[in-house]
Parts: C-alpha cells; structure tokens; sequence
C-alpha cells in the first residue's frame, strides 16, 4: 500500500503541468494547482494531508514535488562506496588528502595523496580487516583526530560493509568504554596517546580482537599477552597484509548501516545514531542543490571528524574531487595552517568566527584614529553595495579587506557555520570583510547532517535558511511554552523533520527512538522555530532544556544564554535557574583583556584576575551590562539574571562542562558550580527576603 506521503506526491503531481526536458526543477501549475501547493520564495507549503491537513508542510522551492535522495546527475551513486569509487574513476591523479607533519615531527609545505592512491589504500586496508578474521557488519572504531588514515579507514568500511564508530578523542575513558561495549567494536583505529588509553581498561572491553596503531614506528608496538585475545599491528603492516592478501569489494546496498555516530549529548549516556548509506547520500545530495564544490576547491579539515558536520562536508568534497589540506592538529596552529594551505572552503562554528570577529575588531579599535575611519568608511560601503545587490568597489579590498582576507589564505570563496546559532552581526561582518559567499545552515546528527541552510543570492541574516531539497520541514504547537501555527506575525513551534535523510533510530534503545520518531515519521528535534517571510527558517528557543520557576513561568536558558553571549565581558555563561526560587543567576566565565582594560579605566587595583572576579564592583559592572543587553533583547522581566558570579576558568570539553559540540552539560555545571549558585541565591534573599517568596 502507499504511504500518505506517496499519495499526496501522486495527488499534487496530478495537478500539475508535465515540465519534462526542463533540468531546473520549476513549480509550473496548472488551473487547480493552487489547491495543493502555495509557493513561500525559498520554499513551498504543502497540507499535511491532503484536503484536510493544516497547510504547514514546508519543502525546498528547488524540488518541491519529489525529495531528493541521489545526485541529480549521478543517480546510480547510492552509497558512501559508490560515491568514492566515483570519485577515484573520475579523479584519479587529483590531489585529494594533503599533511604538513613529516615523520620527525617538523613541519614543512603540504604533502599530498592522490585520490588513485587513496584508493589503493583503502583496498589494502579492507582487506587487511578480512585477512585478520573481521566479519563484513562488524563495527570499526576510529580513536584518533583528523589525519589522511581517518578517511582512509572511513572509505575501506564502506567497501568491504564494516560499519564505522567514531570515538571521540574528547570524550574521555568512561564514555569510550562504553561506546566500544554498546556497539561491539571488534577493532580500533587508534594512535599511540590513546592506545595507551585503552590499554588502562582493556580487560573491560572484551569485543575488542584487534588493535592498529596509526603513526606509531613498528619497531615500538606493545605486545600484549596472548590470554588478552587482542592483537596489536600497526597501520603500515596492515596495509602491507592488506596489499598481500588482497579480497574483492564487499559493496554495502543504501539500506545498510554505514555508522553509528555517537552523540554526547549534555545528559547520560551517549545515544548511537544509526545512519545508512542512503541516508548520507540523501543528505549530501539535497545540500549539493544549495552549494556547489569544484574540484579545484580546496577544504581545510579540522573540525571534529567525529562529528557529522565534518563527515557530511567530507563526502560532499570527494563527490566533487576536491582536495582536503588537514591541520596540524592544534588549533593555535590553525592560522598558520590556512597561510599554507590557502583553502577556497572554510566550514566552522560560530565559536572561531566570533573570535575571528573579535581580533579583527580589536585591530582596528587600536590602529589610530585614521585607520579606523578608513575601516568604518570602507565597511559601510561595502555593505550597503552587499545588501543591494551591486557590486563592490574593489578599492576598497585593496585598501582595506585583502590584509584581512589573507589570514584565511586569501582565497576562501565560501564560509559556511553550523552548530549553534550565528550572531546576524558577525555574519555580515565576515560577508563585508571576506567577500565571500557566507551560509548557516542547521542540522543534527539524526538527520545525517543538514536540515535547511541558506540559499544563494540570499542576503538577509539571522536564520537559517530554507529546507534541504532531501527533506520536508514543518512546525508542531508547543503549547505549554505558548508556540503555535496560529502565532503572529509568524507561525512558531518545534521543528520537525521527514524524509530520507532521518535516521534509523538510536542504536539498541527503541523507547529513546519512539520519543523523537512519531508514527507519521516525523522527527522531533526539540528546537523552536519560526517561519520569517520568504520560506526561512529561524531558530529561536529549545524545548528540551526548558524549566519553570516558582511562579510558574517556563525559562529557555540557551535563549537566555545567547542573548548574554553579546556582553563584552562575557566570554561564556550558564543561566540556572532554581524551580523554588522566582529569579535566575549567572555563572560567567569572563573576557580576560575585556575585564582587564575596565579595572585600569576603574582605578581599580587586584593581584590577580580571581581577586578581580570576586569584587563586588566588578560583578555590579558586569550585572549593569548584562542588564543593558538584556532590555535590548526584550527580554521578560523574569528572564534576567538577577545575580552573578563571574570565573577566571573558561567553560571547556576537558573540564567536562562542555560537550564536544561545545554544548553547555547543564546537569554538570549545576553540580560543578552548585556552591557559587547556593551562594548566589542565599545573597538574595537576604537583600530581599520577599524576592524568593513563593507567587
């Protein structure tokens, strides 16, 4: 039997008129097609069920009809394997995965690998697998951070039908352990620093058979005693067995598992998204409609390979051929290594586009006077041509904006940011000073990267943008926080998701999966959203980490959080707020230069930055601040913080109040800051024994 979905296809593609022979999919309607169909700008809205459903179906104006879920121009591609075997036919002798680091350690020009090369290898490093005894569905753990062998490893599980688990290198002991015995990992990837990780708990991972050390010399592997069961080989003697014994391809169909991607999450256990392959190339497919790669760009790779954002953007470069330059693995480094590099796409998080934001911003706050203006003058004719549409003055580049350009290399033609929200300011700013193409987009790692981004040509700022062709979008009424289709001037509510991109389900736990997949097939992502004029979606609030205080009213910390993040002497900030108490606090961890340029304006003497935090002028000062932002942002009166403490030490993964996505853990830094908070609450209602009653 059909599904609703392929009945409501066949019922709008019978209103309308055949547009065969036409390549750019164009919603050209017939008489009655209006009944079904309404075009937003960006998007498309459709009922959901037809004649009778509320019209809040949203799909990309690119391919309203169908979702997309192969490449338009290479349908046969239907896997992670086909699309690199695709890759390595067509680009061969192309460069494709390019390091600095030498054997000795120094660092010199890229060195690269050709996609040819790389083929081989992953050849050679599949077969290894098989010649050690690993069964096609086994799970392959990958232990280390970005390098050429990730990828490798990555497309020799695609050939041969393993199933790839990122360990994240962030995550610390616990988490990992748990990862390997959740999923059964029967082989790990790792390099020596956390080899010797797992050598600290190796009795407690027992599917573990084999163990290949990644840059390690061959004379200095560990052998372990053979009641162990777990064998230790290096990467180059595994491709040397691989290369030996070599065994055919092993292709994995679309509906196959091609990894489980653990996501941290701020609460629990981690919870292993399980994606196909069909799932990937769905999702890569439809945002190919929105950016188009070349295989003359050049990636630089230093995001978190085991993150679905650095995955996606990985597939999308190989489609095109494309070559990947990785950092050296710092990221102090990373400036260094764009000079070399000269990368023409630069993906990111709004955390490194900020503080670009900010060293530029404070250059030319401190290069004199006349710089400034020349700045100002040049930054606000520049935007103004962007904002309309013209072209720019290209003095105004050789003035000003190619010295600022060339500390991304000089070349980056495309910015793109995900992960958490992009201040609308900063995302003109990097369009003004990079002239480049900048696009947010929005994603999850259950949905295989990419939900909506933004599209091109588009110049407005503050969302992120319209449907991935590959899925459908609507918002669900949350009433309990007062977020409704019928919301004026715009419709609101939590943002759902359907189509080839969602993923599987949450790795051996149904009733996690049967929260966020409905019986219609829609998945709830917890995030709010609003549709803005034109088909584009905003991002404005999170369901999941909502609370109420003592009167009753329900608080948005991250909303809450987000607006304080533009305080100039906020570096980070956790809101709590406390279910018996009527207000909130804050725990600011602080902009050390900010802090420090005040207290000399001030007069104020301290012998170090902790005494400073601790006085009672600076907190007032940063409160004062805090407040201003706050009126600015309309926010309620019960959404101020309404005391706060202010910490030297920066809120970080290795701390643990961070996730590896750089999501507060909420449930930890409540414990981790528990006394400063008890404090903070104490102090309040004693200045105001009334302020903490019970409304």
């Amino acid at each position: 039997m059909d599904s609703p979905a392929c009945r409501r296809l066949k019922a709008i593609q019978g209103h309308l008129v055949s547009t065969a022979g036409d390549t750019q999919l164009q919603l050209r309607t017939n008489e009655t097609a209006g009944e079904f169909v309404s075009g937003q700008g960006y998007s498309v809205v459709l009922p959901e069920k037809l004649q009778t459903g509320k019209w809040n179906v949203y799909r990309s104006a690119q391919s309203p009809l169908k979702l997309v879920s192969r490449f338009p121009d290479h349908p046969e591609i239907g896997t992670l394997h086909d699309n690199f075997v695709h890759a390595v036919e067509t680009f061969q002798d192309y460069k494709y995965l390019g390091t600095r680091v030498r054997v000795d350690g120094t660092v010199g020009e890229y060195k690269w690998m050709t996609y040819g090369e790389a083929g081989t290898a992953r050849a050679a490093i599949g077969s290894g697998l098989i010649y050690h005894g690993i069964p096609k569905g086994s799970c392959i753990g990958l232990y280390f951070i970005n390098r050429p062998e990730w990828l490798i490893v990555d497309h020799a599980c695609s050939a041969y039908s393993y199933i790839s688990v990122p360990l994240y290198d962030t995550l610390g002991p616990d988490a990992v352990k748990y990862i390997v015995n959740h999923s059964s990992v029967q082989v790990i990837f790792c390099v020596p620093q956390t080899l010797n990780i797992l050598l600290s708990f190796l009795s407690e991972i027992p599917s573990v058979r084999l163990m290949v050390i990644v840059g390690g010399l061959d004379g200095q592997m560990p052998s372990l005693p053979s009641k162990t069961g777990v064998k230790v080989v290096s990467y180059s003697n595994l491709l040397f067995q691989g290369r030996s014994s070599p065994h055919p391809f092993c292709p994995p169909n679309p509906e196959d598992i091609a990894t489980i991607c653990y996501t941290s999450g701020t609460t629990g256990t981690p919870k292993g998204a399980v994606l196909t392959h069909g799932n990937l190339i769905a999702n890569i497919a439809g945002s190919c409609h929105t950016i188009k790669f070349y295989s003359s760009d050049v990636y630089i790779s230093y995001l978190p390979l085991a993150h679905i954002y650095e995955r996606a953007n990985q597939v999308m470069v190989a489609y095109h051929g494309g070559a990947v330059g990785f950092y050296q693995g710092d990221n102090l480094k990373l400036m260094d290594d764009m000079a070399a590099l000269r990368p023409t796409i630069f993906c990111s998080v709004p955390r490194l586009y900020n503080r670009i934001y900010a060293g530029i911003i404070n250059a030319v706050k401190t290069s004199g006077v006349l710089r400034e203006r020349l700045f100002n003058a040049a930054y606000d004719a520049k935007k103004q041509a962007i904002m309309s549409g013209r072209n720019t003055s290209p003095i105004w580049d050789g003035l000003v904006f190619n010295k600022i350009k060339a500390k991304l290399g000089g070349r980056v033609r495309f910015m793109g940011s995900g992960a958490s929200p992009l201040s609308p300011d900063v995302m003109d700013f990097l369009r003004v000073c990079f002239g480049c193409l900048v696009m947010e987009g929005y994603g999850m790692t259950e949905t295989s990267c990419v939900i909506s981004s933004m599209d091109v040509g588009d110049n407005l700022s503050g969302h992120v943008g319209s449907p991935n062709p590959a899925c459908e979008i609507k918002l669900m009424d949350v009433p309990e926080m007062n977020y409704t289709s019928e919301d004026q001037p715009y419709p609101r509510g939590e943002i759902c998701v359907r189509g080839p991109i969602v993923f599987q389900g949450y790795y051996k736990d149904e009733v996690q999966t049967r929260e966020v997949i409905d019986e219609d097939g829609w998945l709830h992502t917890g995030d709010i959203g609003l549709w803005l004029p034109g088909g584009r979606l905003k991002i404005i609030d999170r369901k999941k980490n909502i609370f109420k205080l003592a009167q009753g009213e329900y608080i948005s910390p991250e909303k809450v959080e987000n607006v304080y993040a533009k305080c100039k002497f906020v570096s980070q900030c956790f809101v709590y707020g406390d279910s018996l108490k009527s207000c909130l606090v804050a725990i600011v961890s602080v902009d050390q230069d900010t802090l420090k340029v005040w207290a000399a304006a001030e007069g104020i003497k301290y012998e170090d930055l902790g005494q400073l935090c601790n006085d009672p002028r600076t907190k007032a000062a940063v409160l004062t601040d805090m407040d201003a932002v706050g009126r600015e942002a309309q926010l309620r009166g019960f959404e101020f913080a309404k005391a706060v403490t202010l910490v030297v030490e920066p809120f970080t993964v290795e701390n643990g109040l961070l996730t590896p996505t750089f999501k507060i853990k909420r449930p930890q830094a409540k414990a981790y800051f528990a006394t400063a908070i008890s404090d903070m609450y104490a102090q309040l209602s004693a200045s105001d024994p009334d302020s903490q009653k019970m409304l």
